[in-house]
């Protein structure tokens, strides 16, 4: 059989994505410290900067990315039990050392003498990227589903998602504010499934004409529900703000994805010439193996670099878009990126290995395993790494067991009866040495 040749669109994709993701991040801080206290703030709520946004919020084009990727994926596996093990476990594993370090992290920290307010800080930014995980494994689980409903229905499929994208913001800006989180799966399935479309449909064959005029679509109907609805401007949280577009998502993302991803494609052409070039495929290689480790380290690394300059050295970020903040924004990105690189030599294995386990496990349990999984990510992207010692039940160790448990259960089957027999065998036999020698 013909082995498909893989689409350096995609991996441009996903590593201009990732790029975008750190270098915001690493950006955006606005820090100081006094007395006891990490001051925070975001360069992006400059006035005017919210236009930046609107190209520098990539999570749509990694759904994007992602639903192509997966569609193209499933369709080669021979069984769906199979690639849904693998897609699981393959997510999962990087998780496992940001965990485990971030477990003892914040106790040696408060060992050496450091503050709550900034401790809790740190704790909190270490954990709260993993919200995109937690999400994006249900989208995994719903691939199968949702690969079957594009065969049937095509583009109705994100057209309806969208129309319930728009009820859920209705629900939410009418007093109904916890109905928003329902989009968290609406809006983001409908971004991976026109992902579905580039794979599989009329977004991998557009021209350049019509995929600008797909793009032009997508930023006027963002910009129209930014002039005259309840949408921030932001494509991004910002400090103080009463609604955020991110979180929990509002439909805005969907058609700020459709002009984003029509942007991209009409430059398709040129983008593939790039990624042909012997240095920029080795470097896309590089980021397409370790696109989860980086996305899960670059907020330590940005963690280490603060702790060392404001917190221990006294630095003080200066006035965004002043010229001494233009100069020293360059020295600061070099700083994280040369801890995210000794990260990620020290973790980075853990994604780039690659398990010759026999995964046995069922469908249903698979279902159970991503479940649990995404519960206690998103456990602790809500809560954070708090130390063990505030106590077990009010830190991180629940969400965590949640997290391990879903991992273990997408690897091999555990057959619940004859688990059970083992153990009421065991128990009988527990009982029995207890009573001692049978008399006769």
């Amino acid at each position: 059989m013909e082995t498909r040749q893989r689409d350096r669109f995609l991996d441009v994709v996903r590593a201009g994505a990732i790029l975008a993701v750190v270098s915001q991040h690493w950006v955006m801080p606005v820090l100081s410290y006094s007395g006891g206290n990490l001051a925070t703030g975001n360069a992006l709520a400059t006035p005017g900067w919210w236009l930046i946004t609107w190209l520098s919020q990539v999570m749509p084009l990694v759904f994007f990315a992602g639903g192509a990727a997966n569609l193209i994926s499933f369709r080669r596996t021979t069984s769906p039990r199979t690639w849904l093990a693998q897609r699981l476990r393959r997510l999962l594993t990087p998780v496992l050392p940001l965990v485990a370090v971030w477990l003892v992290v914040p106790d040696f920290l408060r060992g050496m003498g450091i503050p709550e307010q900034p401790l809790q800080v740190a704790s909190a930014i270490a954990a709260q990227l993993l919200w995109f995980l937690a999400v994006y494994v249900l989208v995994v689980l719903l691939t199968p589903l949702m690969a079957t409903a594009h065969r049937r229905w095509g583009l109705k499929v994100p057209l309806v998602m969208t129309a319930a994208g728009v009820l859920v913001d209705l629900a939410r800006f009418n007093d109904l504010g916890y109905l928003g989180y329902a989009n968290a799966v609406f809006v983001w399935v409908a971004v991976h499934q026109l992902g579905f479309h580039y794979a599989e449909g009329r977004l991998g064959t557009l021209t350049r004409r019509a995929a600008l005029t797909m793009s032009a679509g997508g930023f006027g109907i963002t910009a129209l529900m930014v002039a005259f609805g309840p949408y921030p401007a932001s494509m991004i949280g910002m400090p103080g703000a009463p609604v955020s577009n991110m979180s929990p998502p509002t439909v805005l993302l969907v058609f700020l994805a459709v002009g984003q991803i029509g942007l991209l494609l009409a430059f398709r052409p040129q983008l593939n010439a790039l990624a042909g070039r012997a240095s920029i495929g080795s470097a896309l290689s590089w980021l397409g193996a370790r696109f989860m480790s980086i996305y899960l380290w670059h907020m330590p690394a940005l963690i280490v670099v603060a702790g060392v300059t404001v917190y221990g050295l006294g630095y003080a970020t200066p006035v965004p878009g002043s010229v001494l903040w233009l100069v020293m924004a360059p020295a600061w990105v070099a700083a994280c990126a040369f801890v995210l690189l000794v990260l990620l030599r020290l973790f980075g294995h853990f994604e780039i290995q690659r398990e010759n386990t026999d995964f046995t496990a069922k469908v249903p349990q698979l279902v159970v395993a991503g479940l649990l999984a995404s519960a206690g990510l998103l456990g602790l992207a809500a809560h954070g790494f708090a130390p063990l010692s505030d106590g077990i039940g009010r830190g991180p160790v629940p969400w965590v067991v949640l997290a391990a448990s879903g991992f273990v259960l997408a690897g091999k089957q555990i057959q619940v009866a004859e688990w059970g027999t083992r153990l009421l065998g065991k128990a009988v036999l527990t009982a029995e040495r207890a009573r001692g020698p049978v008399r006769r």
